[in-house]
């Protein structure tokens, strides 16, 4: 291949960054060995150790991310270019570039005009911050923003699901009352790919200005390590991930707990933890109920109307999250069940929050409408009851 084209290239991409005129470089036409590899989106971040390339590797069924510096980081598309990728367009408030090169070895360079007139805003200037800024970085790294802070629109359900989010637990934090001294620690039990983790993290520490020590878990060891790359670029020292099953976490005591859309009776062993750890607060999101709709026997006033399967799942829905209530009402918790955000942006749209009371609460009057409930729909065993047996709080 023609080394000038390649070296020009990286001339302009390593002056580009020297004069600040920078915006972003991508590199595709993967001809590499890994099967599932697609491209490399690079950035320019500004850290704590200061300024880094940060790359994302992106692949078909997943994305993972790591930051250079800036001589490593060009060196190692240097590496890559020609080898592995064959394409390359850097963007710069001077010019694009367009880097191509055939089987052959031979390359073409164009120069054109720049897309962007200004470079990325590397700065940490909280004054300009909304309660969720779209600017964010872990917005892009994820994908729900693009990299002019506009969020995409197939993510805008995400997006305002987002937003909801930090507004009831913002709003349940100052309900509970528990930011003496400014310290709060927070689980996200199953956090996925960490939308709400990395934006509860920044709005508790950066716009209210809290020191919180926040630990999101999940089984997918692929999200945990790619959540783990982004905080660390991000500089969000005390939020950390980890692999881990919610049935299995010990974890040690916390302030918030929160599991939004564990699947099944993992609500409840997440919402066992909760109450086991005295948590101040409780946010479920539940799905998937499956534990209760096989034992329902309904009584013969409902037993017409329940035939239809769609209506036994509904039921057995309310029946579950119903119970859920009231066990944490009986362990001294006040609790609302209500609708996160309307249906036609997910039809997992309830949540069950919870704040721990002063005042204990009469269990006994709990534990007879549970009863009762049970009676009336044949149901004789339920996880979260189960769990909680077993254990003194």
């Amino acid at each position: 291949m023609s080394a000038e084209n390649l070296q020009n290239f990286l001339r302009e991409m390593s002056s580009g960054i020297a004069n600040k005129t920078f915006v972003k470089a991508t590199f595709g036409n993967y001809r590499g060995k890994d099967p599932h590899m697609q491209k490399l989106l690079v950035r320019l971040l500004e850290t704590k150790k200061g300024a880094r390339l940060f790359v994302l590797y992106r692949y078909d069924t997943r994305d993972t991310a790591k930051n250079y510096r800036i001589d490593e980081g060009i060196q190692l598309i240097s590496d890559k270019l020609g080898t592995e990728f064959y394409a390359g367009h850097l963007f710069t408030t001077a010019a694009d570039f367009q880097l191509d090169i055939g089987k052959k070895g031979r390359s073409r360079l164009n120069r054109s005009k720049p897309t962007f007139d200004k470079p990325p805003d590397l700065s940490h200037d909280r004054e300009k911050r909304r309660i969720v800024d779209p600017d964010s970085f872990y917005l892009k790294a994820l994908g729900v923003a693009n990299d002019s802070g506009s969020i995409k629109p197939r993510q805008q359900q995400k997006w305002k699901q987002i937003n909801k989010f930090i507004e009831i637990l913002g709003s349940l934090i100052d309900e509970a009352g528990i930011l003496e001294g400014g310290n709060l620690r927070l689980t996200d039990m199953g956090s996925g790919k960490g939308y709400l983790t990395f934006a509860a993290y920044d709005y508790l520490k950066n716009s209210r200005g809290l020191n919180i020590k926040m630990t999101g878990i999940d089984a997918n060891s692929r999200l945990i390590d790619l959540c783990n790359q982004i905080s660390a670029t991000c500089g969000f020292s005390g939020l950390d991930f980890r692999t881990g099953m919610i049935a299995d976490t010990r974890s040690s005591d916390t302030d918030v707990l929160v599991a939004l859309h564990a699947c099944d009776t993992a609500t409840d062993d997440a919402i066992f933890r909760g109450i086991s750890q005295k948590a101040k607060i409780i946010l479920v999101s539940p799905c998937c109920h499956k534990e209760i709709r096989p034992q329902l026997k309904p009584p013969a006033y409902f037993r017409d109307t329940l035939k239809h399967g769609t209506l036994l799942e509904r039921q057995a829905e309310l029946i579950t999250d119903g119970l859920r209530s009231l066990l944490l009402e009986r362990h001294g918790y006040r609790t609302k069940v209500f609708e996160f955000v309307p249906t036609q942006h997910t039809p997992k749209n309830n949540m069950i929050a919870a704040v721990l009371s002063d005042k204990p609460n009469d269990s006994l009057v709990y534990e007879t409408q549970m009863k009762s409930l049970k009676n009336v729909f044949g149901i004789e065993s339920f996880h979260l009851e189960n769990l909680l047996s077993g254990h003194q709080v």
